[in-house]
């Protein structure tokens, strides 16, 4: 049985939590997370999910505030004596002393093809730069930043449509299999690792919140981009007679005429709003402090007139 610590904070890691958990393969002797911070505007702390699955299957769990600066946790993770420690979207850097404690190697999962996309932040900023394909990479984990040898690696291809919580869906049904071969190939020393190529390495950036304002003065592909890559995390957002409207999902459309910002139509299937190069069909939005509907709908209720102008 391979003896594993589990690093992990958000719900895209919740899936491969559970498989190791539920494997007859594995011993998951901790989970290291993150503290629950306040939400909302009640501010009041919500477990996190992962948490409570932790809890119901008797794992001990390690919250530190900064694990490179919390000996008493570092040596109760060293008593442990784990083959491997398993790491995915942990949200902290592990020291060189954190990384050297499993008996065979700490394997980070990460949401691309590296060597692009290292950093926080690489689903996301795939879509919104237009990829068709990423993937997903298991790699040793070293003191710099996503630089590990590369395990193993899975493609996934990016529809046109696809917005950063179905990727992210995507992704966390396929990471357990990919870390299950990982650890298993490891441990029995039948995988090879390879060094990454530096020199084609990219780096992904954090989303500023200025970032989801539309800009209409952009191409309909760059500005759609955004929203499927911003969706329910930053989401982007317009106006209409100052009121903000959130843009949940939109559809390309090939025009040529109007002035950028102008609705050029209005039927059942949305609203069409010119861009600077071609036209953005808006399917369905979040009006300000209302639920979300379909664009024709909200475009009803607000009594919205072709030829007016959004942003």
């Amino acid at each position: 049985m391979i003896k594993i610590v589990f690093f992990a904070t958000p719900n895209i890691a919740i899936d491969s939590f559970n498989f190791f958990i539920n494997s007859p393969d594995y011993d998951v002797l901790a989970l290291v997370t993150q503290k629950a911070k306040a939400q909302n505007r009640g501010k009041k702390i919500v477990e996190r999910e992962i948490t409570k699955i932790a809890k119901n299957n008797n794992i001990e769990i390690f919250e530190p505030d900064k694990i490179s600066k919390e000996p008493e946790i570092i040596e109760k993770l060293k008593e442990k004596k784990p083959d491997f420690f398993v790491t995915f979207a942990f949200g902290q850097i592990l020291s060189q002393e954190v990384i050297d404690i499993p008996k065979y190697a700490t394997i980070n999962l990460h949401a691309s093809l590296l060597p692009e996309y290292r950093g926080a932040n690489p689903i996301a900023s795939a879509i919104i730069d237009g990829k068709e394909e990423t993937g997903i990479t298991t790699m040793k984990t070293v003191l710099e930043l996503d630089a590990g040898d590369i395990c193993l690696q899975e493609k996934i291809k990016i529809t046109p449509e696809m917005n950063v919580v179905e990727l992210m869906d995507k992704i966390s049904k396929l990471s357990p299999s990919l870390l299950d071969k990982t650890l298993k190939g490891l441990f029995d020393n039948t995988l090879i690792t390879m060094p990454q190529d530096n020199t084609k390495a990219t780096f992904t950036k954090k989303l500023k919140k200025e970032e989801k304002e539309i800009i209409w003065h952009d191409s309909a592909q760059n500005i759609h981009n955004k929203i499927r890559g911003m969706y329910q995390i930053n989401t982007n957002q317009t106006t209409y007679k100052n009121k903000i409207i959130k843009i949940l999902k939109t559809e390309i459309i090939k025009k040529d005429n109007g002035t950028a910002g102008e609705i050029l139509e209005i039927s059942k299937n949305g609203i069409i709003v010119k861009c600077e190069k071609d036209a953005l069909n808006i399917i369905t939005v979040k009006p300000e402090g209302k639920s979300e509907m379909k664009a024709f709908d909200w475009a009803n209720g607000a009594r919205i007139q072709k030829g007016e102008l959004l942003g």
